[in-house]
């Protein structure tokens, strides 16, 4: 993924991680997201924000995306479009899904299952949530 694949004119990309896919990468956001937090410095309450929603976005690339397969790789890239909106764009190397076919979480019927709350955290994190490249890739939008 490179910065001419989503980030417009108007907007300067500033980070960029490459995963592989194994779970036990996850650790990498961690450092990921502190050293964007530390250079913006944002609101504790924005870095839950951001840390929780990317690092779900990047577990579900992982497992859903690229079915844990070790030989595809999960891009994690950070811009901005002004001193106060976050762009945080996750990509994998799987098939792609449809979000609307995703089942609602907190329907009756699903309440009690295990998973499938993913992008439902997300949706609740991010001030803005785009599915794009027929789902392969994710954008959050924070307002820092």
């Amino acid at each position: 993924m490179t910065k001419s694949d989503h980030v417009s004119s108007n907007q300067y990309l500033f980070r960029q991680l490459v995963l592989d896919s194994d779970p036990n990468a996850i650790h990498l956001v961690e450092s990921f997201i502190e050293d964007i937090r530390s250079e913006l410095a944002f609101k504790d309450d924005v870095y839950g924000n951001v840390m929780v929603a990317v690092t779900e976005a990047v577990n579900n690339s992982i497992v859903h995306g690229n079915r844990n397969d070790p030989t595809k790789k999960v891009y994690v890239d950070c811009g901005m479009e002004n001193p106060y909106r976050l762009h945080i764009w996750v990509k994998d190397e799987g098939e792609g899904f449809n979000p609307a076919d995703l089942p609602d979480p907190t329907a009756p019927e699903n309440i009690g299952k295990i998973g499938g709350r993913g992008v439902f955290l997300m949706k609740s994190l991010a001030d803005e949530l785009l599915f794009l490249e027929e789902g392969k890739s994710v954008e959050m939008i924070f307002n820092i």
